[in-house]
């Protein structure tokens, strides 16, 4: 959950943006996430984490603080990138030369193409308000105390909301989310309509 939401099916915060995911969109990355409960699809880091660890048992001088551990780390870093041949890569390169050698990947330059969709069918509170995620935090919507009880259709498309009454069909609040503030108004004043 800390990495994406997109997987937590029936749980808290499902089909919502955590603030990891958040950022990453921000900075026009592309997340890619490994299927959970798969080895195989986690195999290559796995199988570095086994290299390493073997690596870090065969030394003579095992560590005892923080400090040599993170200097054998970094040791093994530079001797597996730079010094070691890889068998798998071509002429038995190693894995900093098959990396410096590639094209590199840049972001993407439209970000249209990722909006984050979402469909969530709710019910309005005694208050008037439905509940709201994004990025991990809850927000209040204000719907109208006169709406107590109606189920909605929340469409929303990033930051824009849109709450349907789902047995009419009628638009009941159409906005932008305010993320700095936790409560958002209907901008009508208090009190029945008169």
């Amino acid at each position: 959950m800390v990495f994406t939401t997109r997987l937590s099916q029936g749980k808290k915060g499902a089909g919502t943006r955590n603030g990891f995911e958040t950022e990453l969109r921000r900075l026009n990355v592309v997340q890619k996430n490994g299927r959970p409960n798969r080895p195989t699809t986690q195999g290559k880091v796995e199988r570095f984490q086994q290299t390493m660890k073997k690596w870090l048992r065969s030394q003579p001088e095992q560590p005892t603080t923080i400090d040599d551990l993170q200097a054998l780390l970094d040791a093994f870093v530079e001797e597996y990138n730079d010094h070691r041949p890889h068998p798998s890569l071509d002429n038995r390169a190693t894995p900093a030369t098959a990396y410096t050698s590639r094209p590199k990947a840049t972001p993407a330059d439209d970000r249209d193409e990722d909006t984050h969709d979402r469909v969530r069918y709710d019910k309005v509170d005694k208050a008037g308000k439905i509940t709201w995620r994004y990025n991990g935090q809850m927000y209040s919507i204000g719907i109208g105390r006169t709406h107590t009880g109606t189920r909605v259709i929340v469409l929303a498309q990033d930051l824009e909301i849109r709450v349907i009454d789902a047995a009419t069909g009628e638009l009941l609040r159409e906005l932008v989310l305010d993320t700095s503030t936790r409560y958002q108004p209907t901008g009508r004043p208090p009190g029945p309509t008169r």
